[in-house]
């Protein structure tokens, strides 16, 4: 009997040792991702979730799913990828890394057929086309939704459609050849006049 009990409590003992190796291996791993052109890829190879799509860079897909479905909210794990349209991105980072952000961090992206390249990154430097910054318009869904803007997340509303996101998702160069549906050439069209309008608006704007 009392050899059984002490086989029972080393075989616990290195239960225990082995979660915390894991553990330190985690974050250790989740601390030194190194976010490149690289890490970015296709849209439509990430995993769709609703309107927008998912990944995660420290292979927790599941835990990122986790908490894009929860009904109530939930902290995305480090490595989180969420995406809505192909040239605007955000990660969670390691623990830490700007708790002002909820340690998400924001890129503005360039896509060809040939792949990705950072043009801007961080939270104040980085804005979507229409000139807001992103953080800015993700700050109202802090709270439960970690950041993470739907149409009912407390976000200001952006001046698209599902359907125009829904075609830049279909029309991603890094996929290879468009998989467009029925009205998305004249989302398409819609989306560069709205983007050229505000342009223009801006063009004004600066001559005062």
């Amino acid at each position: 009997m009392h050899i059984l009990i002490a086989q029972m409590r080393r075989l616990r003992t290195l239960a225990l040792s082995v979660l915390a190796v894991a553990t330190i291996g985690q974050v250790a791993f989740a601390a030194s991702i190194d976010i490149t052109d690289q890490s970015f890829r296709c849209m439509r190879d990430m995993t769709p979730v609703r309107h927008f799509y998912v990944d995660n860079l420290a292979g927790d897909l599941q835990g990122t799913l986790a908490a894009a479905n929860n009904p109530k909210g939930a902290i995305y794990p480090p490595g989180s990828v969420v995406q809505l349209v192909p040239t605007e991105v955000m990660v969670k980072r390691e623990q830490g890394f700007n708790p002002a952000t909820g340690d998400w961090e924001f890129f503005e992206l360039s896509v060809n057929d040939k792949g990705s390249t950072i043009g801007k990154r961080g939270f104040a430097e980085v804005n979507n086309r229409f000139g807001k910054n992103c953080f800015g318009c993700h700050a109202p869904a802090r709270e439960p939704w970690d950041f993470v803007c739907e149409s009912d997340h407390g976000c200001e509303p952006i001046p698209i459609d599902h359907k125009m996101t829904g075609a830049l998702q279909r029309s991603d160069p890094r996929c290879g050849e468009p998989q467009l549906e029925s009205g998305d050439t004249w989302a398409l069209w819609k989306l560069r006049a709205l983007v050229a309008l505000g342009t223009t608006i801006d063009w004004f704007k600066n001559l005062f």
